[in-house]
Formats: structure tokens, C-alpha cells, sequence
């Protein structure tokens, strides 16, 4: 007993003897954890080749580089909290390399993430609707997600010219030559007006038209109806704008023989 007794005495003394050189290495090692601990956690949510060292992300991650996202890092759409990185790590564990397990940093945390960058974009209409119509309607007053109108194909989220018909089915396309046209190629999201078809939409297309003349003034498709009576009528003229006409001179007397408008004015 003694002998153990002064082994244990000999250590207490060593101990406190080298208690300055203990705590200074216990303090050196925290440090050091810390940073590294550190360097760690920002590389895992700065760095995208964190997402790169995945053989699963190869593909993603080609992608990423030639698409327009290239200068944002993986984890700023993709985001996690730490919860969710180690339930992911947990799942990731226990059931493998497993594709079946459910996750959302994949396809559906981005769409969550899309407003932070692009609200310069897409708020443009919750303040005053002469700024992107089209965000303004489908956006806040529809409260229609991202996702319904962008691809969510692999980084590639440019409008989905399809998607249209899917709420708007009743809105076919009639004009002649124009049949086979996406809605996208004539009506835009940054126009100001509820048609969302930009003055100089129709005369990139129909060039031949006159630029100066009586009714240049007006919108094409005030006359045109796209989805409805592609050609005016008189009928037309006379409920859209000219409701007055048959009162003024001889119109009257002229649509009592059977003329029409058109008959007359050429525009």
C-alpha cells in the first residue's frame, strides 16, 4: 500500500508541476479543433466541391458549371441546417447507397430558395403592376410557385413554354401561320400591361406592316384576337372602340345598304 501510495503522491506532484504545460496543451488542442472544426463546417456549406466529392453528383455538378447558377455556390439553394445534415447522414448510413431514401436538398429546397436572389425580379409587380405583369398576377395574386412555371430539370430552370396550357386551356392559338407558336413568343413577363404583349412584339414578326399611320397608336391585338377572331370584323369595330359611329355622317345610312367597315377604311 505504500509503495502505491507514493506513486500516486509522485503523479499528483508531476501533474501539478506540468499543470501550466497541461492547460496551455489542452487550450492549443481546443484551438486548433475549432479551426479546423471550422474550416470544416465552411467547406461543407461554401465549397461546392463538398458536392462534387460525391461520385452521385458528377452529373449535377457538370451541369451546374455550364449553366447561369455557375458563380452561386451549390449550398446556397440547396441549403441544410445542421438538423437536417445529420438526419440525412443517419438515413444515409443505415440504409446504404440506397437512392430510395427521402430527401429535399435535391429538387425541393431550391424552389424555396428562389425569391432571396430573384426578388429584384419578381417583386416588380407586388408593388405596382406597371412593372412584370406577369410575376405580379401569377406570383402574388395567384400565389403560383416557381415550379409550376420554370423546368426543374437538371439546373436548368428557364420558363416551361408548356406549362401555360395547363391553366390556361381555353386559350388556344387561331392565327393563321401562328398555330404551331409557344405563348412565350409573344407574351412576356416583363411587360407592363395585363396582356402582357409588348407593343413591338407583333412587328419583329409582321415587318411589312406600316409603322405610321391612323391607328398605329393602338395595341395590334386591340383589332387582332390571337384566341379568338384573328381577323377584325366590323361587328368588332363597332363594340370595341367606334360604338358612336353610326350617328356621325353617313355611316349609318352606308351599314343600312349592307356596307361594312371594312369596306370602306382600309387600315
Amino acid at each position: 500500500m505504500r509503495k502505491i501510495r507514493n506513486v500516486i503522491d509522485s503523479l499528483v506532484k508531476c501533474v501539478e508541476e506540468a499543470r501550466g504545460f497541461i492547460l496551455a496543451a489542452v487550450l492549443i488542442v481546443a484551438v486548433l479543433g475549432a479551426v479546423v472544426g471550422y474550416k470544416y463546417y465552411r467547406y461543407t456549406q461554401d465549397d461546392p466541391q463538398y458536392c462534387a466529392s460525391c461520385h452521385l453528383m458528377k452529373e449535377a455538378f457538370t451541369e451546374w458549371q455550364k449553366g447561369k447558377h455557375r458563380d452561386i455556390v451549390c449550398q446556397i439553394c440547396h441549403h441544410l441546417s445542421i438538423l437536417e445534415q445529420n438526419q440525412l447522414l443517419v438515413t444515409y448510413v443505415v440504409k446504404g447507397g440506397s437512392k430510395n431514401f427521402s430527401q429535399t436538398h435535391g429538387r425541393e429546397k431550391p424552389w424555396q430558395e428562389c425569391r432571396k436572389c430573384h426578388v429584384s425580379e419578381v417583386s416588380q409587380g407586388s408593388v405596382t403592376l406597371k412593372k412584370s405583369y406577369g410575376h405580379a398576377r401569377h406570383v402574388f395574386m395567384q400565389s403560383i410557385e416557381c415550379k409550376i412555371c420554370h423546368k426543374g430539370s437538371l439546373h436548368n430552370f428557364q420558363p416551361n413554354e408548356s406549362a401555360c396550357q395547363n391553366c390556361h386551356k381555353d386559350k388556344g392559338v387561331h392565327g393563321i401561320g401562328m398555330e404551331a407558336f409557344s405563348c412565350l413568343k409573344c407574351h412576356s413577363f416583363s411587360e407592363k400591361t395585363p396582356s402582357m404583349v409588348p407593343k413591338d412584339r407583333c412587328i419583329k414578326c409582321h415587318n411589312t406592316l406600316p409603322q405610321k399611320s391612323p391607328m398605329s397608336n393602338l395595341l395590334c391585338h386591340q383589332c387582332h384576337k390571337p384566341h379568338g377572331q384573328i381577323s377584325p370584323t366590323s361587328a368588332s369595330c363597332a363594340s370595341e372602340c367606334h360604338r358612336n359611329e353610326t350617328s356621325v355622317g353617313q355611316h349609318g345610312f352606308h351599314m343600312k345598304k349592307g356596307l361594312n367597315c371594312l369596306d370602306c377604311h382600309k387600315p
